[in-house]
């Protein structure tokens, strides 16, 4: 161990923001068996001549091991109290065993990304740690701080505050030893964290949310005993013009003090800037969530990080919905448009499993369905998949098809589902299928067949070179005679029907097989030769 490589333990952050600030493109999160807000406190450089010894709370960056190699170090890690060790995998198999040592160890593991580099890890993490203060982890959420405001306000007031944000919500609010102090409205906000309607409507009313938009000064709202209401002062919190929230104050058994107005409006500065970072924290949060969904879909993450960032259950059945633009013109469509979508998405989603995460893995939709109930049944989220394409339809005007994967028995298991809802995609966008959202056995044989035209288009050396030569005798000469067999064959041989098809007279399209045949040698008369060419006429004329 370097002790010039280690950082002083004058402040630290959690597991969670340091992935945030080291980001996805440089490390990928494999265990965390402690949880995500493990606090580090230090970084320290594990050099492979070095004997595998660790401090309480360092994250390790194992330099000089690889895969197999970092065994000492994890299981020294768990024994001296580290909170996590970073090293570069030895190729795709070594994750599993690593995290089973980690999670024996109590320790959680990072790995290094492709050409990520150990001094670029070593510098980021440090920086976190510098810009944590002394004694408070970054990732400590705001609401403490909101609720210590508040009770400096009511000190500053003499009165009972509450802090709300934009949409009425209230975040934090000052204590009051006497009930009888609270009025109704105060009541009612407390105990629904949220503004009652009817009151709101009356403030709307009387012009106090027109002032509160559009102003940064105090308002005051007069008694109204016959409401329930009493005086009030109310500011708006504020971060350049947009509104942020809302400080409001109640005048209790005794008035509000004389300097009021003037406590008010530094109260909401100093909330300004707890709320920037709340919104800040939040979105980096969502990130974080997409990052560790986005692994998890992929299977390259397993499910224990998200679980644990959660809360989830990763033992109860999950599923993956997939959604995708039925035609290239949405795909290239501007990004408000992919933003609606996800956003329509997300709500109608919500309102049937409140766990749902969607994702957008351009220019796929995802919908993660975890902790479902043991008797959920594919037919439940075939409609719940059918309520949001014709949502989409409806209100937005795109052609969305959808599709459910299995329900697997866990999180561990959800890129097998992930991986059945595409084959069902890809299916969709390349076959005649009547449902805008299906499962497997509704369209197997689509499905299938879609997989081998798959396989036809990436191994040409199992064509047929007949068919190859008549399809570029059709681009050379702008022939039909490809489209006129497939129509032929599609139809199980009646001419009259492919005749009808193709609008030509039964004899035209007699004509044009004998002259395929001729052009290729084909038999028509054997099953074999019919097979393959109703097949391999399927592919786009480009392969």
């Amino acid at each position: 161990m370097d002790p010039a490589a280690e950082t002083p333990p004058t402040a630290s952050t959690s597991l969670r923001e340091l992935l945030m600030a080291l980001g996805d493109s440089l490390v990928e999160l494999q265990a965390a068996p402690a949880g995500l807000d493990v606090e580090i406190r230090g970084v320290a450089l594990l050099d492979p001549e070095d004997p595998p010894a660790t401090q309480p709370g360092e994250l390790v960056l194992v330099i000089g091991a690889r895969g197999r190699a970092a065994y000492p170090a994890l299981r020294a890690a768990g024994r001296d109290g580290a909170a996590g060790v970073v090293v570069r995998l030895d190729g795709p198999g070594q994750a599993a065993a690593l995290s089973e040592t980690a999670a024996e160890a109590g320790v959680a593991l990072l790995s290094l990304r492709g050409e990520a580099r150990w001094e670029q890890v070593n510098a980021l993490a440090r920086a976190a740690l510098d810009d944590a203060p002394p004694g408070h982890p970054a990732g400590e959420a705001d609401e403490g701080d909101l609720f210590s405001l508040a009770q400096t306000i009511a000190i500053l007031t003499s009165g009972i505050v509450s802090i709300e944000d934009a949409a009425n919500r209230v975040l934090a609010y000052s204590r009051s030893t006497d009930s009888d102090e609270i009025d109704d409205l105060r009541r009612r906000s407390i105990l629904g964290w949220q503004g009652p309607e009817a009151y709101l409507a009356k403030l709307r009313e009387w012009g106090v949310f027109q002032h509160l938009h559009s102003s940064d000064e105090v308002i005051s709202i007069d008694s109204h005993p016959e409401l329930g209401i009493r005086r009030r002062l109310a500011v708006a919190i504020r971060s350049g013009d947009r509104q942020l929230g809302t400080i409001w104050v109640q005048e209790g058994s005794t008035p509000l003090s004389e300097r009021s107005g003037q406590a008010l409006l530094g109260a909401a500065r100093v909330a300004a800037l707890h709320l920037v970072r709340r919104r800040r924290e939040l979105s980096e949060d969502l990130t974080f969530t997409r990052t560790l969904l986005a692994g998890l879909l992929e299977g390259n993450t397993g499910p224990q990080p998200l679980a644990t960032h959660l809360g989830f259950d990763a033992t109860r059945p999950a599923a993956v919905l997939g959604f995708s633009y039925g035609t290239a013109e949405v795909v290239a469509a501007p990004e408000l448009t992919h933003t609606e979508v996800t956003n329509l998405v997300s709500v109608h989603i919500a309102a049937r499993h409140r766990s749902a995460l969607v994702t957008q893995v351009d220019p796929r939709i995802y919908v993660l369905l975890p902790q479902l109930p043991r008797s959920i049944d594919i037919d439940t989220l075939r409609g719940w998949g059918k309520e949001i394409t014709d949502a989409a339809r409806r209100h937005l005007g795109l052609p969305l098809r959808g599709s459910v994967g299995c329900v697997v028995s866990g999180l561990g298991d959800v890129p097998e589902s992930r991986r059945e809802a595409d084959r069902i995609l890809d299916a969709m966008l390349g076959a005649d299928v009547p449902t805008a959202v299906a499962a497997l056995p509704d369209i197997q044989a689509e499905v299938l067949v879609s997989e081998v035209l798959t396989l036809l288009s990436v191994h040409t050396e199992i064509r047929d070179p007949r068919l190859t030569a008549l399809v570029a005798h059709d681009s050379r000469h702008q022939g039909r005679l490809a489209e006129t067999l497939l129509t032929y064959l599609n139809s199980l041989g009646d001419v009259r029907a492919a005749a009808a098809q193709l609008h030509v007279h039964p004899n035209t399209l007699r004509y044009r097989l004998r002259r395929a045949e001729e052009l290729t040698g084909l038999d028509l008369s054997r099953p074999d030769q019919r097979l393959l060419a109703m097949l391999q006429l399927r592919l786009p004329p480009a392969t």
